[in-house]
């Protein structure tokens, strides 16, 4: 059953998710128990299946902050293979997905500041501005992540941000 789902997912066949519940109420309840593992979001994201990654967490909301084995989220994975359609409209109906914590304590806005995508760390500032605070568990946050790999162009978002948004977020002024 869990064969069929993973396929369903990797699709986005939303109706045979159904399907499957129809044949085995509890299927998804079974993704709850292992500490680590590859849930219907984290194979419907990294496969850019878009409306099945929301549908899925929509009705497991545990899945969000869920980490695979590798230590990534849903949102983790669709960012790291390159998903943007899918993490634009994760954040849109959860922007508190900005906010989990992987592996090594990077966020999707850790990551996004240390690959350099300046439009998509624009999106994720943008849906949750208090991720600009998160730190990793080398205490770094994205600015200090952005500086070490010489993104400039990341680095110009979050500076800016921080310029633009100073009044509206003065708490968070100090994590530069």
């Amino acid at each position: 059953m869990e064969q069929i789902l993973d396929k369903a997912a990797q699709s986005g066949d939303i109706n045979a998710l159904y399907e499957s519940l129809r044949q085995d109420p509890t299927l998804l309840d079974k993704y709850d128990e292992p500490s680590f593992v590859d849930t219907p979001a984290h194979i419907a994201a990294a496969a850019g299946s878009t409306h099945f990654a929301i549908e899925i967490l929509r009705l497991k909301p545990s899945f969000r902050t869920k980490l695979n084995p590798d230590g990534y989220s849903p949102l983790d994975l669709a960012l790291r293979r390159g998903k943007n359609r899918t993490v634009k409209w994760l954040i849109k109906h959860d922007p508190e997905l900005v906010r989990t914590k992987g592996r090594e304590g990077f966020t999707p806005l850790h990551y996004v500041a240390e690959v350099g995508d300046a439009e998509l760390l624009a999106d994720l500032l943008l849906a949750c501005p208090e991720s600009i605070q998160d730190l990793t568990i080398r205490g770094e946050t994205a600015v200090h992540i952005a500086m070490r790999n010489i993104n400039v162009r990341a680095l110009q978002v979050l500076l800016g941000w921080r310029k633009r948004n100073i009044n509206k977020y003065g708490k968070y002024a100090n994590v530069f």
